[in-house]
């Protein structure tokens, strides 16, 4: 892997690993941190509890989080929950939640059951419409990075997955492309059942947690349910104010996602704080770092290319 670029800021704190949809383990994603001079970051894969701990170089089981401290960075521990099954893109990270707690643990199993069972019938849909799919041998079977073959069980995939081998097969130029193509047909759009986002919040704040919307401007301008209800993303994101939302997600690169709006990143940065200030606890920030690179992605999002300061980390995860 080439020289990473210089961080955007001091602390990331939406970055994925193996554990969903990113391509760093954990221990290659506290090093490629470690390496370009972050202060901290936060583990957010999708939908599942995060890592407590990891081997270190002696082969020996340790504490991740001292592990990181180790290395002179600070680790923060999260889960990002996809939230409501009919709007797009809304996730809500909980940071720091009692992990072992029995409500966390039924969400995780409920979220990998839903998962498979959607994403199969995706690829059985996609299949039906010409863009053969197999979700034994192209899905469930996979090569790495390194060109070797594996497995991933049934629970472990990811819509992602399905999108990157859309893209290899030649049915779109890039998983990016592959994700809008599914998302904007409602033929191809096959609905898993997510966590609707309100019972999110009360669970991450039951769970002793911190509820913070990633990336707000994804959701689209404007949300129309099924049954006929609409709701602009103001009044979307204002419901969820109510309901306990502790932080917003302003810095964040949406020039490098399925963003669908005109405004450039710091422009977006500027207007979710002059919008929701005095309305959030606090603003964070993230990259959603994968590590894109490897899956040979030519300008992927970075460590650091969106987060907060040193200051600022520390007035939230003190």
């Amino acid at each position: 892997m080439g020289k990473m670029p210089k961080p955007n800021y001091e602390c990331d704190m939406h970055c994925h690993t193996v554990r969903s949809d990113g391509n760093d383990t954990p221990a290659e994603l506290i090093e490629n941190a470690v390496q370009v001079g972050m202060k901290a970051i936060a583990i957010t894969d999708h939908d599942i509890d995060p890592p407590r701990t990891i081997v270190n170089e002696e082969g020996r089981e340790v504490d991740i989080i001292e592990y990181a401290r180790g290395k002179g960075l600070e680790l923060v521990l999260g889960d990002e929950f996809s939230c409501d099954t009919y709007v797009d893109d809304v996730h809500i990270i909980g940071y720091n939640l009692d992990w072992d707690h029995p409500l966390v643990r039924e969400e995780v199993r409920r979220a990998k059951a839903s998962k498979s069972e959607a994403y199969r019938e995706l690829c059985e849909v996609l299949t039906a419409k010409g863009m053969p799919l197999d979700w034994e041998k192209e899905i469930l079977m996979y090569r790495d990075t390194e060109g070797k073959m594996k497995t991933r069980a049934p629970d472990e995939v990811q819509r992602k997955h399905i999108f990157e081998a859309m893209a290899n097969k030649g049915y779109t130029s890039t998983w990016s492309e592959a994700k809008l193509l599914v998302r904007d047909n409602p033929e191809l759009n096959v609905r898993r059942r997510k966590i609707d986002p309100f019972a999110a919040i009360k669970l991450i704040k039951t769970c002793g947690g911190l509820a913070v919307l990633a990336h707000p401007y994804l959701i689209d301008e404007e949300i129309v349910y099924p049954d006929g209800r609409r709701y602009s993303r103001d009044e979307y994101i204002h419901r969820l104010l109510e309901a306990g939302i502790d932080g917003l997600e302003a810095a964040y690169p949406y020039s490098k996602t399925s963003y669908k709006g005109t405004l450039t990143d710091a422009e977006a940065k500027a207007e979710i704080k002059e919008k929701y200030r005095g309305k959030v606890k606090f603003f964070s920030g993230g990259s959603d770092y994968h590590n894109d690179g490897k899956k040979g992605v030519k300008n992927p999002r970075f460590i650091g290319e969106g987060g907060i300061s040193y200051r600022e980390f520390k007035a939230i995860f003190a």
